[in-house]
């Protein structure tokens, strides 16, 4: 995501600086040297475009970047919608799926057709390691997104949080990727896949905003690891565009038509944000889960 100080703050651009990262040491530089050669080279396939528009994506959101893991290491993945990180393989799952379940593609709330497995505890790891660690506002903000989920009844999935540096067996784990996304400021995730949550969910350049807002980003990725499309994806109207993003879309019962200015799944936030979800995202997930 890209701050912008006039209009609402978009999860699309942010991911656009992964090509711009910066190391703290020669190895991590070797390393990063390495993948974004490894990415540059990549094109990608009329075959992941025919994929990505069987879902009824915008084929031009389409593109491969350098995904950054907690540990430093880092390898190319896919990129839908700028701030949606997918893999060759989840794609493949998703077309799968999406061929199984067609839905309503009017202008309402909206979820992907994978989604985490009904019932499950996701285990959710708040990184502590390196320069890639949590702050002390943004663990609290973590917390309060945790809480956002876990207070809700009704909704069959639930979060377990701890905080530390063995993220490899939890469902998910959240961290700071600023240093290597100098500019800008947001997160990204990506969709479900197998019955889990996507796993990697990552924020940046939110230092400056207060622990409301970074509440409202760290919500709304968690939101796409189980299945949330953006609420306004037919016109990104809160960035004050009319783009139709596309996509694996199928509508939620009992959620409103047109356009909702408070869903914390919005495309783009602004710095007034309170964190929290509006009363059609709960209903959206209790309709899910």
């Amino acid at each position: 995501m890209i701050s912008n100080s006039v209009k609402r703050f978009s999860f699309l651009a942010l991911t656009c600086s992964l090509v711009l990262a910066s190391c703290s040491n020669d190895e991590e530089e070797v390393m990063s040297s390495e993948t974004l050669e490894e990415t540059a080279n990549l094109e990608v396939s009329q075959e992941i475009l025919d994929q990505v528009e069987a879902l009824g994506m915008n084929t031009g959101y389409v593109k491969w970047d350098t995904f950054h893991f907690p540990d430093g290491t880092s390898e190319p993945r896919l990129y839908l919608e700028e701030d949606v990180v997918i893999t060759p393989d989840q794609l493949n799952a998703l077309t799968a799926l999406n061929a199984q379940e067609k839905g309503d593609k009017t202008s309402k709330q909206y979820r992907t057709s994978a989604l985490v497995s009904q019932g499950r505890v996701i285990s959710i790891i708040g990184f502590t390691g390196g320069n890639q660690a949590l702050t002390s506002k943004e663990r609290t903000a973590l917390q309060w997104a945790v809480d956002n989920y876990n207070r809700l009844s009704g909704v069959s999935i639930s979060f377990n949080l701890t905080f530390g540096t063995d993220y490899q067996n939890k469902d998910m784990v959240v961290y700071n990727n600023t240093v290597n996304n100098p500019s800008g400021a947001g997160g990204s995730a990506g969709f479900p896949s197998n019955g889990f949550p996507y796993k990697f969910v990552q924020i940046y350049g939110l230092s400056n905003y207060d622990t409301n807002v970074i509440e409202h980003v760290i919500t709304h990725e968690i939101g796409h690891s189980v299945g949330f499309r953006h609420t306004d994806w037919f016109s990104r109207q809160s960035c004050g565009q009319n783009v139709n993003e596309g996509g694996d879309v199928n509508y939620i019962p009992g959620t409103p038509s047109g356009f909702d200015p408070t869903s914390v799944m919005l495309a783009c936030f602004s710095s007034s944000e309170d964190g929290e979800f509006n009363t059609n995202d709960i209903t959206a997930l209790r309709n899910m889960y």
